[in-house]
């Protein structure tokens, strides 16, 4: 079994709070005004957008609890990869550039947290402060 550095161990916390700050600020801000999330969702064309709306607060808070404890790290960190991608074609993907050229630029930043989540993904939650829990094999 390998040692984790004090330094690898502050990095990778500082590496979950910053997931799991990034989708708490996404939950708080639809839990804030869900009928206004639901309206960015209908304005993108999806059916159901409240819904949706919902769905999406649910699975940013699972993601925070995941994040936060370490429990399903790795399967989370892979379905945030998903989502987040998802997000990124869906509300910022090359239909909405020609309108304004700074969705290009929210676009790409999607990309790089999807490469962070994925490096997440693959070295798992660290040792210290994370619930043994996930896919078999993986901590």
């Amino acid at each position: 079994m390998e040692t984790q550095s004090t330094w690898q161990t502050a990095a990778i916390l500082v590496a979950r709070l910053i997931f799991a700050g990034v989708f708490a600020m996404a939950v708080t801000f639809k839990f804030m005004d869900m009928g206004a999330t639901a309206g960015y969702i209908a304005a993108a064309g999806f059916p159901f957008p409240l819904f949706l709306a919902w769905c999406a607060a649910i699975l940013e808070v699972l993601l925070v609890v995941a994040f936060l404890t370490g429990v399903f790290f790795t399967p989370a960190a892979l379905v945030a990869a998903l989502y987040v991608i998802f997000l990124g074609f869906s509300f910022h993907g090359p239909s909405h550039w020609a309108g304004n050229q700074a969705e290009f630029g929210f676009f790409v930043d999607h990309f790089t947290f999807l490469a962070g989540l994925f490096f997440a993904a693959v070295h798992g939650p660290g040792k210290l402060l994370a619930v043994r829990q996930g896919w078999p094999g993986r901590a």
